[in-house]
């Protein structure tokens, strides 16, 4: 289930990047990432109260490490430079480095132990994997 859940995400993550460059072109990148976030907060919302209202809003203010609340900030962040490196290097190119910078900075978040994630001991497979992905996007460009 996690495969396929991963599989519907990056093809979301894809076609939002493709839809949000296109409302951008026609009224502002600040438009188009606030209309994003803003559709975002309302389906949030509406799942939440459809779904049985696990959780509470004023449990975030017990949240023990307050930087795990900047992802919402990362999300507006995201959507801008999603747009923007759609719109200068093409869906394809732009997808294909920005996957590989999740699956770097996801492993050093592993290797290091960072943020309460458990860490794990280095393996060359994942470098040498990280290091196919960077060729693979090199010989893309050519």
């Amino acid at each position: 289930m996690g495969i396929i859940t991963a599989i519907i995400s990056g093809a979301l993550m894809s076609l939002q990047g493709v839809f949000n460059e296109g409302v951008t072109k026609q009224t502002s990148i600040w438009v188009s990432a606030s209309f994003v976030q803003l559709t975002a907060f309302i389906v949030c919302i509406l799942a939440w109260f459809f779904t049985g209202r696990d959780g509470n809003f004023a449990s975030l203010f017990t949240i023990q490490n307050k930087y795990m609340l900047l992802g919402g900030i990362m999300g507006a962040l995201i959507t801008y430079t999603v747009i923007r490196s759609m719109s200068n290097l093409g869906p394809a190119e732009a997808v294909m480095i920005i996957v590989t910078a999740q699956v770097l900075v996801a492993y050093l978040i592993e290797l290091f132990g960072l943020f309460g994630v458990e860490k794990v001991n280095f393996q060359w497979s994942k470098l040498i994997g990280v290091l196919l992905a960077v060729g693979g996007i090199i010989l893309f460009k050519k």
